[in-house]
């Protein structure tokens, strides 16, 4: 008898009952796999040969629930764009159940677009291929440099069209995450003032993240210091890669401190702390340069979430030292961020050794990039061929060089007073801090065009391939790491795929 595709253990059925409604993914039309992640299959410990042909097609589109899944709609809450709604949850999406991977990682399993739920508030519950395929090739860029992530296992055709401004074919996603806890989880049941179910979810969370401080004194408060550290790691990562959420709401913020909900996504182009692609961001809320202090905001939401369990019984006193002291939490964001970032951009500029004069030279940079609208990623690799001997394609990217050589001639006395290194080692070590292949807005928008109007998965799995080697030179993928045309990029949206 053939063994279970995966391996079920699902502890958010089994410990938080009342936290969810038991729903089944939507059956569909005619499913069809057509995208299969090999390497995250066997991260999780699962036989890839159970999902060929008809039965994973079947199973990814839904419909069959595979043997020991407890399917099931959770709830959450949310700021979005800054206004409070206090009951979004799982629209099109459903938690499978959770399988242990070869790590003994606890990792959720998930469909999202597979139809209507109890929090569809009005909507279809389905996903169309292109925004499900975008997903993947995000996550995917994202995780190869090592940024948390969740990840795509699966997309599945469903063979059904999707009505939005236009028809579009429908797919399911498969997600794979640490766990699908968010700030906007804890907020459903604060807001509700359900204090009993805040402290149990706030016990399952610290059990499933933060073990170690299962059962200690000072643990609410603790926890909010562990998820204050992931985020703050986390926002100074999607900088150093020009990375653009794009609705950065609290139910898109996770409690593990992965990226989740690829939706009106970009990677920056010309630098611009400003630059915002997302068509609902009217107000450049989630502007690349606003991220660092939106996820402090959204840490403030769930500190607000705990301060109960904080305080307990412990009437004014104990509340105004819960304020305190939750205050100074948030309040470290700010230095865990800046350190954070600046770590990662001195291994971009080929420092090992902190100098006090560092963010300066940092900041300088940026501005030079800022005022010439120079391409983030190609800045950072070509300043890597500059530390080689050889200045002349980072002198390319400049309509006017001469502010260059300056910054040049000051970076390269603080490379003199690093630690020793040979010049080809200096530049090797920034090769490989900054990548030379980003997801392109253009190039992604010409894959999901071409697999979802013409059926052609040929430019997706190119760039596909391409953004998961995003450090190497291969001579093939050369063309995915130069820049749209100017004209391209200044009208560039993205939208949310909902």
């Amino acid at each position: 008898m053939a063994s279970a595709p995966f391996r079920f253990d699902n502890s958010w059925s089994r410990e938080l009952q009342g936290f969810h409604v038991p729903w089944q993914p939507a059956k569909v039309a005619a499913p069809r796999l057509v995208f299969f992640n090999r390497a995250l299959a066997e991260e999780l410990g699962l036989d890839a040969g159970a999902f060929e042909g008809e039965a994973g097609a079947a199973l990814f589109g839904g419909n069959a629930v595979p043997e020991g899944a407890e399917p099931l709609a959770q709830a959450y809450a949310g700021h979005q764009f800054g206004g409070f709604s206090p009951q979004l949850g799982d629209g099109r999406q459903v938690l499978l159940g959770e399988v242990l991977d070869v790590q003994g990682r606890r990792r959720d399993i998930a469909f999202k677009g597979s139809g209507r739920t109890p929090f569809s508030r009005g909507g279809d519950g389905k996903a169309a291929l292109g925004p499900m395929l975008r997903e993947v090739l995000i996550g995917e860029a994202m995780h190869a440099p090592g940024i948390p992530t969740t990840r795509a296992l699966a997309v599945a055709a469903t063979g059904e069209p999707v009505r939005r401004e236009k028809v579009l074919p429908g797919a399911v996603l498969t997600r794979v995450a640490a766990s699908h806890l968010r700030v906007g989880t804890f907020q459903f049941y604060a807001a509700r003032q359900e204090r009993e179910k805040l402290e149990q979810l706030a016990d399952y969370t610290i059990a499933r993240h933060d073990p170690d401080l299962a059962g200690t004194e000072g643990r609410w408060l603790a926890l909010l210091r562990r998820v204050t550290e992931r985020q703050a790691a986390l926002i100074a990562q999607w900088m150093n890669v020009g990375f653009i959420h794009g609705v950065m709401n609290t139910d898109n913020m996770t409690i593990s401190g992965e990226t989740i909900d690829y939706g009106p996504c970009a990677f920056m182009e010309a630098y611009d702390p400003q630059a915002v692609f997302s068509s609902i961001d009217h107000g450049g809320r989630y502007a690349y340069g606003n991220q660092p202090v939106i996820a402090q905001w959204n840490l403030a939401r769930l500190a607000e979430t705990l301060l109960p369990l904080m305080v307990g019984d412990g009437g004014d006193e104990a509340a105004n030292r819960a304020v305190a002291e939750a205050t100074a939490v948030l309040e470290s964001f700010t230095t865990l961020f800046e350190e954070a970032l600046l770590r990662g951009q001195r291994a971009k500029l080929g420092l090992q050794a902190a100098h006090g004069d560092d963010a300066a030279l940092v900041k300088d940079w940026l501005a030079l990039l800022e005022t010439q609208g120079v391409d983030f990623t190609l800045a950072w690799r070509r300043l890597a061929d500059a530390a080689a001997g050889d200045a002349s394609s980072l002198e390319a990217l400049f309509a006017d060089p001469a502010p260059l050589g300056a910054w040049l001639a000051r970076w390269q006395a603080r490379c003199a007073s690093d630690t020793a290194s040979s010049a080809d080692e200096r530049a090797a070590r920034m090769r490989r801090a900054s990548p030379r292949i980003i997801p392109r807005n253009h190039r992604v928008e010409e894959a999901l065009e071409a697999a979802s109007d013409r059926g052609d998965f040929g430019p997706f799995e190119k760039l596909l391939d391409a953004v998961r080697a995003p450090y190497e030179e291969k001579p093939a993928n050369a063309p995915y790491a130069e820049p749209a045309p100017a004209a391209v990029t200044a009208c560039y949206q993205t939208f949310c795929g909902t």
